[in-house]
């Protein structure tokens, strides 16, 4: 049994106590897990039309003067790709980790065939093993950080890249 196995199984079961709690309290159904079903396909759709939304806002962003935004702008854009494939299999994500995970357990699977390197680029790395300008880095420092313009114009051009290559990747899942 593989590590995004058990944290699959480990996000399903968060996901199921936390839905009936809401039952329970009669709050609205929430949670920070996943959640299985039957796959979706509109909603695949429509987060890879938010991917492709973000992917716009990279340039966009940067051609108004807040280029530090399009590094939040690239790391959504592969999300969205994520929720999408997520959508397409019956599943429904509350928690990037847990997403991040499914990804991981899909691909391991044979469900999905997708370059290790697009999965790395969202996951937290230990920091002894942080990969210099990966996507998830990139925004934390960016959106946290004090930087109000991107200087490095290589970095957005491979953002641009990364993003523009994985959308195409999630459009074959979805739609091959």
């Amino acid at each position: 049994m593989s590590q995004s196995f058990k944290h699959v199984e480990w996000c399903l079961n968060k996901a199921k106590k936390e839905v009936e709690e809401c039952k329970k309290q009669g709050k609205r159904l929430k949670h920070r897990g996943l959640l299985k079903s039957n796959p979706n396909l509109e909603e695949a759709r429509k987060h890879l039309a938010k991917a492709e939304h973000n992917f716009l806002g990279i340039t966009r962003f940067k051609e108004i003067g807040f280029s530090d935004w399009s590094m939040s702008a690239g790391f959504y854009c592969i999300y969205h790709c994520f929720l999408a494939i997520a959508a397409k299999f019956g599943y429904e994500s509350g928690n990037q980790t847990c997403t991040i995970s499914l990804m991981r357990y899909l691909n391991e699977e044979k469900k999905i065939n997708i370059d290790d390197k697009f999965i790395k680029l969202l996951e937290y790395e230990e920091i002894e093993n942080t990969q210099e300008n990966s996507v998830i880095d990139m925004r934390e420092d960016y959106t946290y950080g004090v930087q109000i313009s991107v200087k490095d114009e290589a970095k957005l051009n491979d953002l641009k890249k990364t993003c523009k290559e994985f959308i195409d990747i999630t459009k074959q899942i979805i739609y091959g």
